[in-house]
């Protein structure tokens, strides 16, 4: 295990954005916020729940009553295209216009069912529909970037407890992707080989922060890690994207994902609220053969159920700030 164990600062390399690192801090005593332990209702259909098989929806359109997955475009979505004489171009005062698509999809007909505890079949239908999906999006002229994501639990600002993940298409790069697609190729043209193929190399050697492996999938808690129990899951082979996957790498995705989310429930007894999502090489990035495709999961809590990572001060003013080592977390994961 590293022996940095005082205060020291860590380099993300996909970001270039510095972490602080304070061990000791674990030992503070902790008055401040504690939140509601999540009540997990494991009932099959709620006739209130805008998402469930039949119902009707916050825009008075019924949903079918469909089995397994349904993919839905957003009632509400956050992508709605400017009028041309709203856009702003002066030196500091600029904005661009954003076009896209925002779709929700719910991963089973069943309420009170999270993809901890859906059926080996429906994960794989989960799996074939982010590709589908993906492939889909990224075909329209118009988008260069699919971002595949989920929030989950009340203290990730899910606003429906009925299992689903996001899927937003855009017509210009997010930041975080951008970020990525920069850093990566910068790595990529400096060294033989692409920057998360060098992480996974040295964590298989290193075996100080891997909570899951399988034959075409690895689980890290990366060592620059910004959340408590922050995880990256990562293929072995370098792809650029989800749609390259074959049906063996598509099979061991989606037994890891549910290894990952069982242990994230075991860890403080309760279903673990975060938020994750692909990064996937945007459509017209001309560092592709850099790109190493990858899903992020960050979770709030850091001592229990209840008690959470804020950031908040430093973090927001500064750089941020963990206080649990990422090998103290990837430990406390690998033997939940």
């Amino acid at each position: 295990m590293s022996s940095l164990t005082t205060t020291h600062s860590r380099l993300n390399p996909l970001t270039k954005e510095w972490v602080l690192v304070s061990p000791q801090r674990m030992k503070r005593p902790w008055q401040g916020q504690v939140e509601k332990r999540e009540a997990a209702e494991k009932i099959d259909y709620d006739p209130k729940c805008y998402l469930c098989p039949g119902n009707k929806r916050a825009n008075n359109k019924n949903n079918p009553q469909y089995e397994g997955i349904f993919v839905f475009e957003n009632d509400f979505p956050a992508i709605m295209k400017l009028s041309e004489n709203e856009i702003e171009n002066h030196a500091w005062k600029q904005a661009r216009n954003e076009s896209g698509t925002c779709k929700v999809i719910c991963y089973s007909d069943k309420h009170g069912e999270t993809l901890s505890d859906i059926s080996e079949i429906g994960m794989q239908s989960v799996i074939s529909t982010w590709i589908s999906e993906f492939d889909t999006l990224i075909a329209k002229e118009n988008i260069q970037n699919v971002q595949i994501f989920e929030n989950r639990g009340e203290v990730m600002g899910c606003s429906n407890p009925h299992p689903h993940g996001q899927i937003w298409a855009t017509s210009n790069i997010p930041n975080e992707v951008a970020i990525e697609d920069k850093t990566q190729a910068e790595y990529y043209k400096n060294n033989t080989c692409s920057l998360l193929e060098d992480v996974i190399k040295y964590e298989l050697n290193a075996k100080e922060r891997i909570v899951l492996s399988n034959e075409h999938w690895l689980v890290i808690v990366p060592y620059w890690a910004m959340w408590p129990y922050e995880t990256l899951v990562l293929p072995r082979r370098k792809i650029a994207t989800l749609s390259e996957c074959g049906e063996s790498e598509q099979k061991s995705l989606g037994s890891i994902w549910q290894e990952l989310l069982k242990k994230y429930d075991k860890l403080f007894d309760t279903t673990m609220p975060f938020s994750c999502g692909w990064h996937q090489a945007p459509k017209t990035s001309a560092n592709r053969d850099a790109w190493h495709a990858h899903a992020h999961f960050y979770p709030p809590l850091l001592r229990s159920a209840t008690v959470k990572k804020f950031m908040v001060g430093y973090e927001m003013l500064g750089s941020p700030q963990r206080d649990l080592t990422p090998e103290v977390a990837a430990n406390n994961l690998l033997n939940c």
